[in-house]
C-alpha cells in the first residue's frame, strides 16, 4: 500500500500519540480502498473486522427507522469509522454511505493485534484513543437527545 505521509496520520485522532514504527507497522497490514458517492462502506448489522479512517471525502452515518434510512451525522477527513465493533465485538451499529467520493484506510482487528503483539503500550494507545473518540460521540448524541427533549417540552 503507498503509505500516507506521517504528518497527515498524525492530525487524525486515532492516531494521535503513537510512535513512527507503530504507524508503519499498522500501514504495513492497512490497505487502502476508494468508495464511490453512493456507496456504502458498510450496512447496519454486517459483521465487523476493521476499523476505517476517512482519508478524503464525506460519509453520512445512517440507521434504520423501519424501510426508512435516517441520517444520525456526517464524518470527513481524519474521521475514524467502525472503531465501536472493534471494541464492543458486536455486528455495525449503523450504515455508512458515501455523500462523495472517497478514500479510505482499513485497517484489521487482525492488523491491531499484531500490534499488541509487537508494542502492548502503543496497541494501549490506539484503544485508548477509540474509545475517546466513542466518548466524543457520545457527548454529541447526548446534547442532541437533550435538544430534542427541549424543543418536544416547548411544542406542548
Amino acid at each position: 500500500m503507498s503509505q500516507p505521509p506521517i504528518h497527515l496520520l498524525r492530525t487524525m485522532p486515532i492516531f494521535g500519540g503513537l510512535s513512527e514504527s507503530a504507524l508503519e507497522l499498522i500501514f504495513e497490514v492497512a490497505q487502502e480502498r476508494s468508495i464511490s458517492l453512493g456507496d456504502y462502506l458498510f450496512r447496519e448489522g454486517d459483521n465487523a473486522e476493521s476499523l476505517f479512517v476517512l482519508q478524503s471525502g464525506e460519509v453520512s452515518v445512517q440507521k434504520q427507522n423501519g424501510k426508512k434510512p435516517i441520517t444520525l451525522g456526517h464524518l470527513g477527513p481524519g474521521d475514524c469509522i467502525g472503531e465501536m465493533a472493534l471494541i464492543d465485538f458486536q455486528p455495525r451499529s449503523a450504515s455508512i454511505l458515501a455523500t462523495t467520493d472517497c478514500q479510505v484506510i482499513e485497517i484489521s482487528s487482525s492488523g491491531l493485534r499484531q500490534l499488541m503483539t509487537s508494542d502492548l503500550m502503543q496497541y494501549t494507545m490506539i484503544m485508548m484513543n477509540m474509545g475517546r473518540e466513542v466518548s466524543r460521540r457520545l457527548r454529541i448524541a447526548d446534547e442532541r437527545i437533550l435538544q430534542m427533549q427541549e424543543d418536544s417540552a416547548r411544542r406542548r
